[in-house]
């Protein structure tokens, strides 16, 4: 009887192919990169194919038949992860373990209330929470390491079945003295010529303040981006650079009324003109048996917006 290849090799062997770089499919499998490529040079000699082509450098390329047998395994592992899917989907609702992940622009100002909620309202789910950015969330629910995800919307989401569940306003934040302080809305063409301080690259915020920025001007620079931009890390360390002066921000209601501003010399401003919003839905892998539970738990995040739309 020919070895069969272990659902971890297949694990690793595609999201290799998926994502074609080591570092980001080793961190997809939650496992170092050395620990990802021995798996699949120990499928390799299982096999006694070789699947890579190494003689290209540091590209990931498969070779013909390693391209086949990573299709081949896709379909097995999914297979395979029915399996377990059609133990969750035969017990009661909502009960057994709940892997979220959320991104760094929603968590901090949304997860307090939202574990308070569930473990009051599901108590028998077991709640974990796992906070990335939208393209590694992704990734990891494409490999079954997550099973729901709350993300802002619009995204490149086409790999899961998405629920809008409410829009979040886009407010201008800027120095307390700024000239557009002045006003009670910003028109999104005042943020023309302005210096703004955006999230870093990996952020879905960054592209969503861009869109943003595109409907008030024809933005110049390189990939669309002005050379006087600033990137910030995190939600916090944007108020506390236009705080020092260095620019302004476009920052979303809910971190707002979570008092990001708190204690930074800071005003904020509500944005008008076009769509000056994102949208904060959910997302999980097509055809979940868990597709009602996510449903029904849509019901109970969506109270917990800001302003409800």
């Amino acid at each position: 009887m020919l070895p069969l290849p272990s659902a971890q090799q297949l694990r690793y062997l595609i999201a290799l192919s998926e994502l074609r770089h080591f570092g980001r499919a080793a961190a997809a499998c939650a496992v170092t990169q050395s620990t990802l490529s021995a798996g699949i040079m120990a499928l390799e000699r299982q096999l006694d194919s070789q699947l890579l082509d190494r003689t290209v450098g540091k590209k990931v390329v498969f070779t013909p038949l390693g391209h086949e047998i990573a299709l081949k395994g896709r379909q097995a592992l999914e297979a395979l992860e029915a399996v377990p899917q059609l133990a969750v989907a035969a017990r009661p609702p909502l009960t057994g373990p709940l892997r979220l992940g959320i991104i760094p622009t929603i968590g901090p100002f949304l997860v307090e209330s939202l574990v308070k909620t569930i473990r009051t309202r599901f108590p028998q789910l077991t709640l974990s929470v796992v906070e990335d950015t939208t393209e590694h969330l992704l990734e990891k629910l494409g490999m079954g390491r997550l099973d729901m995800l709350v993300l802002a919307m619009p995204c490149l989401c086409d790999t899961a079945e998405t629920l809008p569940l409410w829009r979040d306003p886009f407010h201008v934040i800027m120095p307390e003295n700024h000239p557009l302080a002045r006003l009670n809305t910003v028109p999104v063409e005042r943020l023309a010529d302005q210096r703004m301080i955006m999230m870093e690259d990996g952020h879905c915020l960054r592209e969503q303040t861009l869109a943003v920025c595109r409907q008030g001007r024809e933005w110049h620079g390189t990939e669309g981006e002005s050379d006087s931009s600033f990137s910030a890390t995190s939600l916090h360390t944007m108020a506390g650079m236009v705080g020092l002066g260095l620019g302004i921000g476009v920052m979303p209601l809910l971190a707002l009324e979570g008092g990001i501003l708190r204690g930074h010399p800071v005003s904020s401003r509500p944005l008008s003109g076009g769509p000056v919003w994102r949208t904060i839905g959910l997302a999980w892998r097509p055809r979940s048996p868990r597709s009602e539970d996510f449903r029904t738990l849509a019901t109970a995040i969506s109270s917990l917006a800001p302003h409800p739309a």
